[in-house]
């Protein structure tokens, strides 16, 4: 006679299962979550206009960033209005080929950081590119793709802000 207390074989092994299955369902949950939310928060990319404007919106996080190049490769630019120079990290350097250069110490809001200038190197934002500009290489942090884009390459332009978007105008 069998036990009325005792669960049937087919339960046992579905209980058993139970738990592998509830991660898995949450698993493709948070994966489709992360999917799209890295679509929504991508940053709007950069206009440029019939007279030659370069319109940059700003970001869901309150920064402006531009698609570009250093050197022929492409990086992802935040616009630093604070910044000297445009700044790579070594491993952007080395792959766009900036070799050498002269030793620096970079005066940051988080203390100094050693670093080095390379010369002579063509940065771009759009259509617009810059030639013989000076380099910092020893940015920290995020994706070696990620580049600051400073006053070296921003002062050959009239900077406006008008509400979400800041306007580069050649001079």
């Amino acid at each position: 006679m069998e036990d009325p207390t005792r669960p049937a074989a087919g339960l046992t092994r579905g209980l058993r299962w139970a738990p592998l299955g509830i991660v898995a369902f949450w698993l493709v949950v948070m994966a489709a979550l992360y999917g799209l939310m890295t679509q929504v928060l991508k940053p709007p990319p950069v206009t440029v206009s019939a007279n030659g404007d370069l319109t940059i919106p700003r970001s869901r996080d309150g920064h402006f960033y531009a698609s570009g190049t250093v050197n022929g490769l492409p990086v992802r630019f935040l616009v630093d209005t604070g910044a000297t120079t445009v700044v790579v990290s070594e491993a952007l350097a080395q792959a766009a080929g900036l070799l050498g250069g002269q030793a620096t110490v970079f005066r940051t809001a988080n203390g100094d950081l050693p670093g080095r200038v390379v010369g002579n190197v063509q940065v771009g934002v759009g259509p617009v590119q810059v030639n013989g500009l000076r380099v910092g290489v020893g940015l920290v942090g995020g994706d070696s793709d990620k580049a600051l884009l400073g006053q070296n390459f921003l002062s050959r332009f009239n900077i406006t802000l008008l509400g979400d978007e800041m306007v580069l105008r050649g001079k």
